[in-house]
């Protein structure tokens, strides 16, 4: 299925430096269409650190599965990944599959299977053949270098209509450190840790426990923040890795206040990633912000802000560039969470649609329209009962996504 780039894509796509240790490749290993790049794989050149946070739906696929027995070790030599096929739903064929491709991965990097680490997208339902990696990994990892960042992003992209690629630096003890990240996703996203993967990697030396509370601390603001039509996928993957290659002391805690940069730059990383999963959201013509304040609790905040996030008559609203703050109302009142309608006041950017739990006084329906045909839409709900907040972000719903997930599996 050819698809139009997304109007909300970057105008430029970031190039990723190298990261010492790590050498990347792709090859087209035929899994769904013949000619097509679906395989990609990084290659560490020394064990590398490994933290990892996966979907919380109650049917994973293979790759999950194997990711999270693997992760408690906290080490890695390569990634195996491939688009087409979710490899999920498949039983005890998709089992077989995944230790197929492992074992072809330790094979090519002489490792043992538990350093390997693998995830698939694409296709749930449908069996993998993972005979069709043979060969294709071999090549992959003798040709592997530490400049194909893109090529091994467009190789995971299923829906997606661009690649998604990040970079930062942040310093620790005076000493550079890269952090790059490449991630995929466009449908099925309402990570719950869509189709959506992520991966980072940093030559930083940061043990696998500090890159897990790291990971864990700035998931739920970023990846778990986001939202394209309310579907947790049973793939979800987010998986960070450092080669520990620059010459820093090795941190051993997040606690390190040497971190704070890094710790920073990281988590932009992450939320940079994130938002352009949903700039790419299947059909989106605009990406919308949701604050919300006033909440009794952050969690109460995260849960009404998602309840508009996934509303679909507030993203339809979206698309039709209507402020329709009645739809608002709804999603709060329907969010199961404190609220007290007398209260609450709505704002699309700087301008006031209700307070105090009704119109506000003044309100332009003029302005409103203009304001609403804009790319990039924040609305703004106060709840007016405490100090609880979160940010959400997600996109408008448009015949474009019933087009493309009609004809998904033809």
């Amino acid at each position: 299925m050819q698809m139009k780039t997304s109007p909300l894509a970057p105008e430029t796509l970031a190039v990723l430096p190298p990261v010492v240790g790590v050498r990347l490749g792709a090859a087209a290993a035929g899994i769904k269409y013949a000619g097509r790049t679906d395989l990609m794989a990084m290659a560490f050149d020394e064990q590398a650190a490994v933290a990892g946070v996966l979907t919380r739906s109650h049917c994973p696929s293979a790759p999950v599965d194997w990711c999270r027995a693997n992760l408690p070790a906290g080490r890695a030599r390569i990634l195996v990944v491939n688009s087409g096929n979710a490899n999920a739903f498949t039983g005890k064929k998709g089992a077989e599959a995944t230790a197929l491709t492992a074992q072809m991965a330790a094979l090519a990097m002489n490792c043992p299977v538990s350093d390997v680490f693998l995830s698939s997208t694409g296709v749930i339902g449908e069996p993998l053949e993972a005979e069709k990696f043979d060969g294709a990994l071999q090549q992959i990892v003798r040709d592997a270098a530490p400049d194909r960042w893109e090529e091994a992003a467009r190789a995971i992209m299923t829906t997606d209509t661009f690649p998604k690629l990040a970079t930062r630096t942040a310093e620790i003890d005076g000493v550079p450190v890269t952090i790059n990240g490449i991630a995929k996703g466009s449908g099925m996203i309402a990570p719950d840790m869509a189709t959506m993967l992520a991966y980072i990697v940093t030559d930083a030396p940061i043990s696998a426990a500090a890159l897990q509370t790291l990971l864990g601390q700035h998931v739920d603001t970023t990846f778990n923040a986001i939202t394209v039509d309310s579907d947790t996928s049973t793939s979800d993957t987010v998986l960070a890795f450092a080669t520990g290659a620059a010459g820093v002391t090795p941190v051993a805690s997040a606690d390190d206040t040497r971190l704070a940069a890094f710790a920073t730059a990281f988590a932009d990383l992450m939320e940079d990633l994130a938002l352009q999963i949903v700039r790419d959201g299947e059909g989106a013509s605009k990406l919308m912000r949701i604050e919300v304040t006033g909440a009794q609790s952050d969690v109460s905040a995260r849960t009404i802000a998602l309840a508009i996030a996934n509303s679909p008559l507030v993203k339809t609203a979206l698309a039709g560039g209507d402020a329709n703050w009645g739809r608002i109302v709804m999603a709060v009142g329907k969010a199961g969470e404190p609220a007290d309608r007398d209260r609450l006041a709505i704002r699309f950017g700087d301008l006031a649609a209700a307070t105090d739990g009704e119109r506000a006084a003044g309100y332009d329906e003029a302005a409103m329209s203009a304001y609403m045909q804009r790319d990039e839409v924040t609305i703004g709900v106060d709840i007016g009962l405490g100090d609880g907040r979160f940010t959400a972000w997600g996109c408008d719903l448009t015949k474009d996504y019933v087009t493309i997930n009609g004809d998904y599996r033809s």
